[in-house]
C-alpha cells in the first residue's frame, strides 16, 4: 500500500517537473527530458535493494523507483502529443503500449532464467537501474529537438 501511494505522488510529480518548467519557458524538449532525467536518477538507489536488509530501508527504495517510474511515464506519454498530430497520437501510444506488453513479456520469461542461471536477483536490479538512462538516451538520439513530425496526409 506504501508503494502505491508513493507511485501516485511520483506520477503527480513528473507531470509536475515539466509544467513547472514549462511556465518558466523552457521548451518541451527541456522541460519533458529534464522531468524524464529527474526520474531516471531517483530509480537508481533501487539497487541497492537486494543488499540491505532493513525492511522499510527497501521499502523506501522500491517506493522511489515506482515513484520515478510513474513520472518518468507521465511524460514518455505525453511525448507522442508534443510530436504528432491529434490524429497520430493515439496510434503511437498504441505502437508503444504493445511495444511495452511485448517488452513486459519477454522480461518476465527471461528473469526466471536470469535467476536460475546466476541464483541472484542483482542482475535484474541492474537492468532496472540502466534501463532509464539508457531509455532517455535513446531518445535524446532519436528526437533531439522534439521537434513535430512532418506525416503525409
Amino acid at each position: 500500500m506504501i508503494v502505491y501511494s508513493v507511485s501516485t505522488v511520483g506520477s503527480i510529480g513528473g507531470g509536475w517537473i515539466s509544467s513547472s518548467l514549462l511556465r518558466t519557458g523552457k521548451s518541451a524538449n527541456v522541460a519533458r527530458k529534464t522531468a524524464m532525467l529527474i526520474c531516471a536518477l531517483c530509480v537508481i538507489p533501487v539497487f541497492a535493494a537486494p543488499y540491505i536488509h532493513h525492511l522499510w530501508v527497501v521499502v523506501g527504495l522500491v517506493g522511489l523507483a515506482t515513484a520515478a517510474h510513474q513520472g518518468w511515464s507521465a511524460n514518455l506519454f505525453t511525448l507522442p502529443s508534443d510530436m504528432f498530430p491529434k490524429a497520430a497520437v493515439g496510434s503511437v501510444i498504441g505502437i508503444g503500449g504493445m511495444s511495452g506488453a511485448i517488452g513486459g513479456v519477454i522480461l518476465q520469461l527471461a528473469t526466471g532464467y536470469i535467476v536460475k542461471i546466476t541464483n541472484s536477483y542483482v542482475p535484474l536490479f541492474v537492468v532496472a537501474c540502466a534501463a532509464y538512462m539508457l531509455a532517455l538516451v535513446i531518445i535524446h538520439g532519436i528526437t533531439p529537438k522534439l521537434a513535430p513530425a512532418q506525416l503525409e496526409s
